[in-house]
């Protein structure tokens, strides 16, 4: 029996590509199913926010700019409604810590629960405009999955979260990703970047999936 391939998914909980990229994400997992094995990682895009987009955009209206440029980059894409408060009122100082309750679930229940976290706090940013960089939030929010609030504290607490987040953040680096979304494909095999489209990412995980594991792609 074949191996599932293994696609490691890298993203910022905060990034409006990440939230477009959902509804791919869930259609090739539909799609292929036990075919692959999707791996959830976080790297450092809006780990200070507070800073970033006023520095970056500051010729471009700052925070307002930037808001301008989430809605409009969403815009064409029905299944990521963004509130229009997100930026331009909703200002996250950090994604940091929605990585960090993200990796203590992943620890205190499982993988799965970590991912199905993962969606509903971008829910609740995107859709909601809560703010998520406030740990008592996310913990609530938890709660409502029927989380156990002390269980994930717990792994904040000893550091295990920790370390596990800063192995992310360090693999991004080494690995020199450019940004969020990144899909790399068979360890490496194939990597992708930014926006890419539903069919694109279909093309490239099939052609891997035909391909001996001795044999090089031609993608």
């Amino acid at each position: 029996m074949n191996l599932p391939l293994r696609v490691d998914y890298y993203s910022d909980i905060l990034c409006v590509w990440a939230w477009i990229a959902q509804r791919r994400i869930d259609e090739l997992n539909t799609q292929l199913g036990d075919q692959i094995a999707l791996k959830y990682h976080y790297l450092d895009v809006f780990g200070d926010a507070t800073n970033k987009i006023p520095t970056q955009w500051r010729d471009r209206d700052g925070f307002q700019g930037f808001a301008q440029h989430v809605q409009e980059s969403a815009a064409s894409y029905q299944d990521a409604p963004v509130n229009t408060d997100i930026w331009s009122k909703t200002r996250p100082t950090s994604s940091a810590n929605p990585h960090l309750v993200l990796k203590a679930i992943e620890l205190a229940y499982s993988s799965q629960h970590s991912t199905d976290l993962a969606l509903k706090f971008r829910q609740a940013f995107f859709i909601e405009a809560i703010d998520i960089s406030h740990l008592d939030t996310l913990l609530t929010i938890t709660q409502t999955m029927g989380l156990d609030r002390q269980r994930i504290t717990e792994a904040i607490s000893d550091g295990s979260a920790m370390a596990s987040l800063m192995q992310n953040y360090q693999q991004a680096r080494s690995l020199g990703l450019k940004g969020s979304p990144t899909y790399i494909i068979d360890n490496g095999r194939q990597i992708l970047y930014g926006n890419v489209g539903y069919r694109v990412l279909l093309a490239n995980i099939e052609e891997q999936l035909r391909q001996p594991a001795d044999e090089a792609s031609w993608c």
